[in-house]
């Protein structure tokens, strides 16, 4: 995951393949990769039913999940960001399937890409997603620039310290090497070796956090090689570079069906934790997210999202405003 920090999709080259890759840069020179049958945001997002409805939920969860009265999610936007009209959403479009650039354009397609919109139409607000390197996004929002940054976000208790989240998604993180290399399928077995990582994700602090275990226990330390971006991970871990890369376990398996055989998944994916959307830190924009999502969850559309971009394993029932674990 995009965590404590989130990780990546890719735009590597390996034998003429473009492959995309997590937390894009703001100019990238390649495409994440191909998008699902339609490339351009999903159906439930353009059909998702404007805020009060009659599609919402008859009750709604409270921030710590307890049921309460009906929510009108467009009631709640603050009074400051409804006369805007829209939010402005940032994304680190190199995370296929997370977020990327639909192939040719760039326009931001992806599983985010859609929920975000789908969450602006529950509030009567357009949406603009924007293109933006992952560790620029909350910096971003601090300093008003973004209304919300929707990009695989793990959210933890240090980012809650700056920004506020509510939970909708799980992943943890996978391994993947280039086929026919060394299997790793533990932090403990990077050791020595060379990690293609995303900066300021939560692969790269686990990363980190491993050499110093590693030489305390007197081997070798890990070489943490961090890239602006996942495509530049990718292209690292496929030179040869790298001996291994770290993602979102959604992300990393979609790069490695989308390598054709050049990469491979490596054990089973560590440390699930929530995804959460980035909001400024107490401008009331939390709850009015938090409604917007359950009523999504409630009517269909969420799922539908999911579904679109294969990433349903991860689907959540009961989001929740800063639900960090760790």
């Amino acid at each position: 995951m995009r965590t404590p920090l989130r990780a990546l999709p890719l735009a590597l080259t390996v034998t003429g393949l473009a492959l995309a890759g997590c937390g894009g840069s703001s100019s990238p020179s390649t495409d994440a990769g191909a998008a699902p049958a339609a490339s351009a945001p999903s159906s439930a997002a353009a059909s998702a039913p404007a805020a009060g409805g009659s599609d919402a939920p008859a009750a709604s969860a409270d921030a710590s999940g307890g049921t309460g009265a009906a929510a009108d999610p467009a009631s709640e936007v603050p009074a400051e960001v409804k006369s805007k009209g829209k939010l402005t959403v940032a994304a680190d479009a190199s995370y296929a399937p997370n977020e990327f650039f639909q192939p040719g354009s760039k326009t931001v397609v992806g599983m985010d890409a859609d929920l975000a919109k789908a969450i602006g139409a529950k509030l009567g607000l357009q949406v603009e997603v924007v293109n933006q390197t992952f560790d620029s996004i909350i910096p971003g929002i601090q300093a008003g620039r973004y209304d919300m940054g929707m990009s695989s976000f793990t959210d933890t208790k240090k980012r809650e310290a700056v920004v506020d989240f509510v939970t909708y998604f799980n992943a943890g993180t996978s391994f993947f090497t280039k086929a026919g290399a060394k299997p790793v399928t533990t932090l403990d077995e990077l050791c020595g070796l060379n990690v293609a990582v995303e900066k300021g994700t939560t692969q790269a602090d686990d990363a980190t956090a491993q050499s110093k275990k590693c030489t305390d226990g007197g081997k070798k330390a890990v070489k943490v090689d961090q890239y602006p971006d996942q495509g530049a991970a990718n292209v690292a871990l496929s030179s040869g570079r790298d001996a291994v890369s770290m993602a979102d376990s959604p992300v990393a398996a979609y790069q490695v069906k989308r390598s054709k055989g050049a990469f491979v998944l490596s054990g089973d994916p560590y440390g699930e934790a929530p995804y959460g959307i980035a909001l400024p830190k107490g401008n009331g924009m939390a709850k009015a997210v938090q409604d917007a999502l359950k009523a999504l969850i409630a009517d269909g559309s969420y799922a539908k999202v999911l579904e679109t971009w294969g990433t349903q394993n991860g689907a959540i029932t009961d989001p929740v405003i800063n639900g960090a674990t760790s």
